[in-house]
């Protein structure tokens, strides 16, 4: 089985001084199956030396569960960082109730923009909206700013010509969501449209999205864009999405999510991001680094499992990830491995070296030390998706504690 976890950030920002193995639990533990604890701890994960590159399978069962709360509020990371939160993995809503901090913009996945006829436009999935969620995320993570996204769907070719063309349909487009946004006490949108219109012709897209951004705007609402790779995956070919799209955007909206992962395909197993593709998706986009503040570069917070069929893969989430771990057939011996060209970290399964793959702490520090290096932002796919502790330590959090040196585009956590 071969399952590349994007994201396994060890949940590991703690342990606790009063939870200890003896040599005979250890032993017992291996035989077993492996022993994890739940305690506080005032000391990060670098201290702790769980930021490396090998590690040992007891490392991550026993402490994926423990974290350390005197960080769960600290920001290192300059740029901004969106969170998104899916009913799905519903683990994330406590995610961003404890570690919003971390994060400038959180985004639940909850709403859809539907066209229900001339000048009619209505928003769907409001029943989702939990308000008192908002109020404890913002009461706990003081300027963080919740855009739900807000998908294109069900839109036929019509749908979009007719609206394109039609500077009424736009207003009353724009109306619509500016409503919605003040009556829900929503930040702003994130945006997903353009992957909607396929191979069909973007101006008139772009016209429509300027021109939603200068309603939002005018109502104090961000305008945040999701937009596919510039660079197909696998490829040389560029994306729908490219530097001359960007151009005439950037200087309008507040954001652009940009989806740089799921890269492999189920026949071609792989990273699922790797950073030689990350890189040449910026660096299309924004070649003379203009607007890099405003590229989220997409980190998915869950891996791929190829082992079904080798025409299939399935998502693979944090809790599989520590049960696969925690079985006594599990080798107690983790390596980490790069890809062939440098750029997939992975945790692998001892002896089933081909199966099971897994990020590492370590290297995922590096993945956020590149992203500040190129003056991005990043967005992390699906908090709820990694693995879960008790007290919701999402490894998004401890990925932005940054590194314990300052390196360019990051500070130092004593900064």
């Amino acid at each position: 089985m071969r399952a590349l976890l994007s994201t396994l950030w060890l949940a590991l920002a703690c342990s606790s001084v009063h939870t200890t193995l003896s040599k005979s639990d250890a032993k017992k533990a291996a035989s077993k199956t492996l022993l994890e604890k739940t305690q506080f701890s005032d000391k990060p994960v670098q201290d702790r030396g769980l930021v490396v590159t090998d590690l040992r399978a007891e490392d991550v069962v026993l402490e994926h569960r423990s974290y350390c709360s005197a960080k769960a509020r600290e920001r290192h990371f300059p740029g901004d960082v969106l969170g998104y939160v899916t009913p799905w993995n519903s683990h994330g809503y406590d995610v961003a109730k404890v570690f919003g901090g971390k994060f400038t913009q959180i985004s639940p996945v909850w709403l859809q923009l539907k066209r229900r006829g001339r000048e009619m436009f209505e928003v769907t999935g409001l029943h989702d909206v939990d308000q008192g969620w908002m109020r404890a995320v913002r009461k706990q993570a003081k300027g963080l700013r919740i855009v739900p996204r807000l998908l294109f769907e069900d839109w036929t070719h019509e749908d979009f010509r007719n609206v394109m063309d039609s500077e009424d349909e736009i207003e009353e487009l724009s109306k619509t969501m500016v409503q919605v946004a003040k009556s829900q006490h929503f930040d702003g949108f994130v945006v997903e449209v353009w992957s909607q219109l396929l191979s069909q012709k973007h101006v008139g897209l772009i016209h429509m999205l300027t021109h939603v951004a200068e309603a939002l705007h005018q109502a104090r609402l961000l305008a945040i864009l999701v937009i596919p790779p510039a660079v197909t995956p696998g490829t040389d070919q560029l994306g729908m999405f490219t530097h001359k799209e960007f151009e005439q955007l950037a200087p309008v909206l507040d954001g652009f999510s940009l989806m740089t992962y799921d890269y492999p395909t189920a026949q071609q197993p792989g990273p699922n991001a790797p950073l030689s593709w990350v890189r040449a998706c910026v660096q299309v986009l924004d070649p003379m680094s203009k607007w890099r503040s405003k590229i989220l570069l997409g980190l998915n917070f869950y891996g791929m499992d190829y082992a079904a069929s080798r025409d299939a893969r399935e998502p693979v989430i944090g809790a599989s990830t520590a049960q696969s771990t925690r079985a006594p057939t599990a080798t107690r011996r983790l390596s980490s491995l790069l890809g062939a060209q440098a750029t997939g970290p992975r945790l692998c399964l001892l002896p089933r070296a081909a199966g099971h793959h897994r990020p590492t702490a370590g290297v995922r520090g590096a993945v956020f030390q590149t992203i500040g290096s190129w003056w991005s932002g990043g967005a992390a796919e699906d908090l709820g998706s990694r693995i879960r502790s008790e007290a919701g330590r999402p490894k998004a959090a401890q990925a932005l504690e940054g590194p314990r040196r300052p390196c360019p585009g990051l500070l130092s956590p004593e900064s």
